[in-house]
């Protein structure tokens, strides 16, 4: 049975598949083999709509798929033509797959749809490049090839599957319900966070997910990311004000719904942008608002509580802000007004191919998953073509086949897909042995099962499980090379023969290689991340400090963790000149005073690759740690080291060094927990920090009441990854009348 069951409209998909990879094949196969006389040709344009449509996972609609089809014939026909020429030499062959295997599982750095694709050119090379070397019958195989792809590109565009919700879209309607939860009690706080959570990339399907290098793909990750933060931070203020808000915070919001609203309608037309600007200038006319009520008189200033909710009101707008210019990205591929800070938008002026060889080259590392990835990928292919070719094995295609396709991405996920191949392909070889030894020489018989064998196999496998799959596919390869050659049973003894030795080979690369998959990388790209994001808390701290011309304490350079020091600052936007930098707002530190945020920003984005892969294990370990906390915590750091500097007020009157104490004191706490969290994540036991309760022990007077609202929020966000990581509690066991105490369960 297979692991998952498939709901209604997954059946209908896979239904779908099958029927177009069956007439495809079909289409191609008959003609060339009995119209022709072409048996090459024939069997090219069999497998290339197998390998393309269906051992190639590639996500999309019918067009989406008709497109990277047609795009990935010319690379095709390349690696068939080289795989028949490397077939001369058996250590030639091996060479060019371990090249080939690499650069091909490594091209999925560019997204879904090549990582899609990138299973069926595999398979291009690999049946090129067996015995026998036959370099004359080159043209019969591409022409093959051609055909068979062309045929599943025109049943794409003919059965179509019906189109996802574009992401673009979803961050649209995710505005849509953040423009109405600005009003109070427009929108219940629970709505506003199932809306944010619809923009995870877990709950996009992968064709729709912005993964690409490119400007606009980059900039909607980003606006998903910001509209979610600000769906959160509206849903935050609902549950902390839920009656009333204050005249100026009411301006503020409309104007953020006002462009919330716009932002919607400019991601699905593509026009009418928002006026540039003009929340820039609602933002600073709150902010010389707030400086000057903190700047009245002790007892005409607003009570902490509204304080408090103008640095979330002012917070949230900032998020808009942040879906604004990504908006623009998105759907211009350049902002519509000067992207700042620059570290968040570091891409917006760069070319295509500089940003293409960003995302090559960070992720040319061993702690990459996708180099990872291919490492094992090629390995195990070029493993499984020098045994094929030194143990002269009949079909040794298959050998590769089974590498390429039960190989998974820890040793414990290959066994269990080991397992069940070779159930399937016993069962599989059983019957097609029967069904060769029964019918004989009599290839109209297996003319006409073929069709009806493969519409089965390729509806009902991906359905049942790898079991049957492996089962029917050798009914389909028994069928098949029974009309093109003589074959005996022994067909399916050598299919199962090779299917075992890839088993193999596929097994020990994943014992050898990486065999947790991503487990350990996300626990150690997490543990990365969380401590290079820790080192700006301190960092923020002091440039809000000394920006807000309080008491001045320690350099940035103060040791906050034993012998670690938090990073120097230095200016901020300084190797862009020609932009001019933005308006410095009243009371604020200046932007020079944002810490350094590169570092953090390249480590996120190893832990967001690293989750993902992660994700698509379905570990068995580990399922309480919230993984997605921690991302939201590192990017609440990064946010606040460029948002705080820009926003924080000065000092009021009456405030005393015990707000500065208090504020460095939180800070370092915040990177003692951080170091703790970390340490469980890498296998340490570590001590836990002692912290006070913030709220108890807060100065009434706080130095800068976006500090404290940040650290606060960062302080619960902590809490919570916290308390994921620890083991769960066992129940006491129950006490008998007697007083004796039961065993506990198992």
């Amino acid at each position: 049975m297979a692991d998952v069951i498939p709901t209604g409209q997954e059946r209908a998909t896979v239904v779908r598949r099958a029927v177009r990879v069956a007439v495809a094949a079909g289409a191609g196969f008959y003609p060339l083999l009995y119209g022709a006389g072409l048996p090459v040709t024939a069997l090219y344009a069999l497998f290339a709509p197998i390998a393309v449509g269906l051992l190639s996972p590639i996500p999309g609609s019918g067009r989406q798929r008709a497109s990277v089809m047609v795009r990935a014939l010319p690379p095709a026909l390349a690696l068939a033509t080289l795989g028949t020429l490397l077939a001369v030499d058996t250590w030639a062959a091996v060479g060019g797959m371990l090249v080939v295997g690499f650069l091909l599982a490594f091209a999925a750095v560019g997204g879904p749809r090549p990582a899609g694709v990138g299973p069926g050119l595999q398979l291009f090379y690999i049946l090129a490049c067996f015995p026998p070397y036959a370099p004359g019958t080159l043209g019969q195989r591409l022409s093959g090839l051609t055909i068979g792809i062309l045929l599943l590109t025109a049943l794409e565009l003919l059965l179509p599957d019906p189109p996802a919700t574009p992401y673009r879209e979803r961050v649209a309607r995710a505005l849509d319900e953040a423009a109405r939860g600005t009003a109070p009690g427009g929108v219940p706080p629970e709505r506003l966070r199932e809306a944010g959570a619809r923009l995870r990339l877990s709950a996009v399907p992968p064709a729709e997910r912005p993964a690409g290098a490119g400007r606009s793909d980059r900039a909607l990750e980003q606006a998903g990311r910001a509209a979610r933060r600000l769906l959160d931070q509206l849903a935050t203020l609902a549950e902390t004000s839920p009656t009333g808000i204050d005249p100026a915070s009411a301006a503020l919001l409309d104007r953020v719904s006002r462009l919330c609203t716009t932002s919607a309608r400019f991601l699905r037309t593509g026009e009418d942008p928002p006026v540039p600007g003009a929340l820039e200038a609602a933002m600073r006319d709150f902010q010389a608002e707030r400086v000057r009520q903190a700047s009245a008189a002790p007892g005409e200033r607003p009570p902490a509580e509204v304080e408090r909710r103008h640095s979330r009101v002012l917070a949230l707008a900032e998020s808009a802000r942040m879906v604004e210019i990504t908006s623009g990205i998105a759907v211009h591929g350049r902002p519509t007004e000067p992207a700042f800070p620059r570290r968040l938008f570091w891409y917006a002026d760069l070319s295509t191919p500089r940003l293409w060889a960003r995302r090559v080259l960070g992720n040319a590392t061993f702690r990459s998953v996708l180099f990872q990835n291919a490492v094992r990928t090629a390995l195990g292919l070029a493993a499984a073509r020098a045994v094929a070719g030194s143990l002269d094995l009949s079909h040794g295609f298959w050998v590769l086949l089974a590498v390429l396709t039960l190989g998974r991405t820890t040793a414990g996920a290959t066994w269990q897909a080991v397992r069940q191949a070779v159930a399937g392909n016993a069962a599989g070889a059983l019957v097609a042995g029967a069904l060769l030894i029964g019918l004989g020489p009599h290839t109209d018989v297996y003319a006409a099962l073929l069709a009806p064998v493969m519409l089965v196999a390729f509806s009902l496998g991906p359905l049942l499980g790898v079991a049957y799959a492996q089962a029917l596919f050798t009914l389909v390869v028994a069928t098949a090379f029974a009309q093109i050659e003589p074959v005996t049973w022994r067909l399916s003894e050598a299919r199962m023969i090779d299917v075992v030795t890839g088993s193999v080979i596929g097994l020990l690369c994943g014992l050898l290689a990486w065999p947790a998959g991503a487990r350990s990388e996300v626990h150690r790209a997490m543990a990365d991340l969380l401590r290079t994001c820790a080192e700006l808390v301190p960092g923020t701290a002091e440039a809000l400090l000394r920006g807000s011309g309080a008491v001045t304490g320690p350099a940035p350079g103060t040791t906050v963790r034993g012998e670690r020091a938090a990073p120097q600052t230095r200016p901020e936007g300084s190797p862009s000149p020609p932009r001019p930098p933005p308006p410095v707002l009243p009371g604020e530190g200046g932007w020079q005073a944002a810490p350094r945020t590169l570092p953090g920003v390249h480590k996120l984005r190893l832990a967001e690759a690293a989750y993902a892969q992660y994700r698509t294990e379905t570990p068995a370990e580990d399922t309480r740690a919230d993984w997605h906390a921690m991302l939201i915590a590192a990017n609440h750091m990064l946010l606040g080291a460029h948002y705080l500097p820009r926003f924080g007020l000065r000092s009021p009157g009456d405030a005393t060094d015990a707000s500065a104490a208090w504020a460095r004191t939180t800070a370092r706490e915040a990177v003692a927990e951080v170091d703790r969290i970390a340490a469980l994540l890498t296998g340490g036991a570590p001590e836990p920090v002692r912290r006070r309760t913030p709220a108890d022990d807060r100065p009434p007077t706080p130095l800068s009441v976006d500090l404290e609202v940040w650290l606060e929020s960062l302080d619960q966000q902590l809490t919570r990854i916290d308390v994921s990581l620890a083991p769960p509690v066992r129940p006491s066991p129950p006490v008998t009348p007697s007083g004796r105490r039961t065993a506990p369960p198992g």
